[in-house]
């Protein structure tokens, strides 16, 4: 029997579903043990990902034309990018993470493998597919949003627009879920949709994202 979007979409985030262990710098953020340079290098790494993630979400929305529910969904998220990249501003200053900073930063490889994925994945990959994996990850990111914004307040005193970026991702988003199930939906009534395909790009999302956090945890652990 053939699955509907919404199952699909279910089982793709029940089967991305993270090792609880497998970001070691989460709990340090959480109880507010994380040094400030590694949260400066947060931001940091952050502009970097955002903006290729939004070219890689153009493009994607411009190989969607003719799907207009993909073309939707890719479009939303870019422009989600926008308002991300506006919101990092604040947590940014905060973190001293200034435009000659950021000029001297030189980003890490790990943190940048998932953006540089996401490309492959907006050159290569059937946009529904992508819609699937896409969507199993931002699951997890934004749990990790979540957590950091309360500790973020709770343990560094940062105020509400300083984690206005991570309060972004963190916040539920009805509009982008059902946007993503129409776009599931007429990708399986067009036979575009690979079970396989998904499955894969979805677990290389989830470990390009892993080794994102781990990188930051091995600059903590670094001494000064």
């Amino acid at each position: 029997m053939t699955r509907t979007a919404r199952e699909l979409l279910e089982a793709t985030v029940g089967r991305a579903a993270p090792d609880p262990r497998a970001n070691r710098l989460l709990p340090l953020i959480a109880r507010g043990a994380a040094r400030p340079d590694t949260l400066a290098a947060l931001a940091l790494e952050q502009r970097h990902v955002i903006a290729s993630d939004r070219r890689a979400f153009r493009h994607l929305a411009e190989r969607s034309r003719g799907e207009p529910a993909a073309e939707a969904f890719f479009t939303l998220l870019t422009e989600g990018e926008a308002v991300a990249h506006d919101r990092l501003a604040a947590y940014a200053a905060l973190c001293g993470a200034d435009a000659a900073r950021e000029a001297a930063y030189e980003p890490l490889a790990d943190c940048q493998a998932y953006p540089a994925y996401v490309a492959w994945l907006a050159l290569n990959a059937e946009p529904a597919d992508v819609v699937l994996a896409l969507s199993a990850n931002f699951a997890t990111w934004g749990g990790y949003c979540a957590t950091i914004a309360q500790a973020l307040r709770r343990h560094y005193d940062f105020d509400d627009e300083a984690c206005g970026f991570f309060d972004f991702f963190a916040e539920p988003t009805p509009e982008l879920e059902q946007r993503a199930l129409t776009a599931v939906q007429a990708g399986l009534d067009a036979g575009r949709v690979s079970e396989d395909a998904v499955q894969r790009y979805a677990r290389l999302l989830g470990a390009y994202e892993a080794r994102f956090w781990h990188a930051l945890w091995e600059l903590d652990q670094r001494v000064v």
